[in-house]
């Protein structure tokens, strides 16, 4: 759904610990538009008119439609994807801890992420790093959903 900035970060599994603290990103700026709130309406079932009705939802205290929270929180995977750990076999996304959705993403609004490195812990076979990765709308003084990613590095 992005294309991302040449801000990524590349280290091995060794540096990696060394990396924490460390800004990744951000990605480039991306449109949300309504074709994409759609699919994934479809995709999902979840057709709550906040998102698929833009004249219903100009009545509303958002002033249009929405992208789905859901929507939103996966626009988190190609910002995990900016830690490049060179010597990995593989990495999965592991789970989320905290996550909240602060502000609302706008339909017609442009989006970035971001995340930072917080903690490197390691793990039976490689090492588990926690993202704290944000979606930032611009022109809004709140991000749209700001999560703890948990990305697993297997050696």
């Amino acid at each position: 759904m992005s294309s991302v900035a040449d801000d990524g970060l590349a280290t091995d599994i060794a540096g990696l610990r060394d990396m924490v603290g460390q800004r990744i990103g951000p990605t480039e700026w991306t449109e949300m538009t309504q074709a994409q709130v759609n699919q994934f309406a479809e995709l999902t079932g979840d057709h709550n008119f906040i998102h698929v009705d833009p004249e219903r939802a100009r009545q509303t205290p958002f002033g249009g439609t929405i992208a789905h929270g859901f929507l939103s929180l996966s626009l988190l995977a190609p910002v995990t994807q900016l830690l490049e750990v060179t010597d990995a076999a593989t990495n999965i996304n592991y789970g989320l801890d905290k996550v909240r959705f602060p502000a609302p993403l706008p339909v017609g609004a442009s989006w970035r992420g971001s995340a930072e490195i917080a903690e490197v812990t390691d793990i039976k076979g490689g090492v588990q790093a926690k993202m704290v990765a944000t979606i930032e709308v611009e022109g809004s003084e709140r991000p749209a959903v700001v999560a703890e990613c948990i990305v697993r590095f297997y050696a």
